[in-house]
C-alpha cells in the first residue's frame, strides 16, 4: 500500500464523501486509502494492465469461506481505477512469532485448496524467464551472479498470493484476520509460495531460524525435504531482492540472507 496520486474526497462518489480518507505508506503497485475503519480505497495508475484488476476481483470472489477483503464497489477518477474492499480488522505484525506462523501457514494451505480450482490468466509472473528479464534490466552482476546458481523449476499447481509478507496480514485475539494485497497473484508455485512466507517470516535479522521454518512445514502440511525447501527459499529472496532494487526500496537486507544461505 501507500500513495502514488493524491485524492480529495470531491473526486469520490456522494455516498463515501463523508468518510476520512486516511493514506497509507506501504507499498508500489496502487495509491491506497482507509476511508475511516469502514472500507479500504486503491486507486490503480492508468498503466496497470486491466488483467491484474480482473484476476484479483474474479479471485476474491470466489474465497468465500477465508478471511480476505470483498470487493464492495468500482468506479473511475479520470483514466484510473477505483476499487473499494472491506477493511480488515486486527493488528498488523513485525516481527512474526511461532503461533503467527501456524497461523498464516493454515491460511495458505486453506487457500492453496481452494484457488487450485480457480482460473485466472496470469501464469508467469515469478517464472525463471521472468526473473531474468527483471534482472538484466539492472546491470547488478550480484543479483545475475545468484541467479545462475538457481536450479529450480516452477511449477503451475493453483492461484498463488505471491507477496505474502507480514504487512499484507493482519490478527486479533491471536488468530489470523485478514490477508489481503492480492495485486501479485498469478498461477504458480504453491512451495514458491510458501517460501515468500519464510523470507518475510522466518529470519532473524540476516540468519533463517529452522524452528520456524518447521513450524511453517509441519502446519501447512508439506513433507517437502530441507535441501528443496532452503533451494525455494533463496529463489524467492532473489527474485524479492530484484523487485525491490527495481523499485528503488531497500533490498540489501534480503541480499545478505541470500549470500548467507548460499
Amino acid at each position: 500500500m501507500g500513495i502514488k496520486t493524491a485524492i480529495h474526497p470531491s473526486q469520490l462518489p456522494e455516498k463515501y464523501q463523508h468518510h476520512k480518507l486516511i493514506p497509507t505508506t506501504d507499498g508500489v503497485m496502487a495509491t491506497t486509502y482507509l476511508l475511516d475503519n469502514v472500507y479500504v480505497l486503491k486507486l490503480f495508475e492508468d498503466d496497470i494492465p486491466s488483467e491484474i484488476l480482473e484476476n484479483e476481483i474474479t479471485l476474491l470472489s470466489k474465497l468465500n469461506t477465508l478471511p480476505v477483503p470483498k470487493v464492495i464497489d468500482q468506479f473511475n477518477i479520470a483514466k484510473n481505477k477505483v476499487i473499494i474492499y472491506t477493511q480488515m480488522q486486527g493488528k498488523s505484525i513485525s516481527h512474526p512469532d511461532i503461533w503467527h506462523i501456524k497461523e498464516v501457514a493454515l491460511f495458505l494451505k486453506a487457500f492453496h485448496t481452494q484457488s487450485q480450482n480457480i482460473k485466472i490468466s496470469c501464469k508467469n509472473k515469478f517464472q525463471k524467464t521472468a526473473l531474468k528479464q527483471h534482472i538484466d534490466s539492472t546491470d547488478n552482476p550480484s543479483l545475475l551472479k545468484h541467479f545462475h546458481t538457481m536450479e529450480l523449476t516452477l511449477k503451475c499447481e493453483g492461484v498463488i498470493h505471491g507477496d505474502l509478507f507480514p504487512d499484507n496480514c493482519k490478527f486479533k485475539a491471536d488468530k489470523i484476520s485478514g490477508v489481503y494485497d492480492f495485486s501479485d497473484i498469478c498461477l504458480g508455485d504453491f512451495h514458491f509460495d510458501l517460501a515468500v512466507i519464510a523470507v518475510g517470516w522466518c529470519f532473524e535479522k540476516e540468519s533463517l531460524n529452522r524452528q520456524k521454518v518447521e513450524v511453517l512445514l509441519k502446519y501447512y502440511g508439506s513433507s517437502i525435504d530441507d535441501q528443496t525447501f532452503t533451494s525455494y527459499i533463496r529463489y524467492a529472496l532473489l527474485y524479492y531482492a530484484t523487485t525491490r532494487y527495481i523499485a528503488k526500496r531497500d533490498y540489501h537486507i534480503l541480499l545478505k540472507r541470500l549470500e548467507k544461505l548460499t
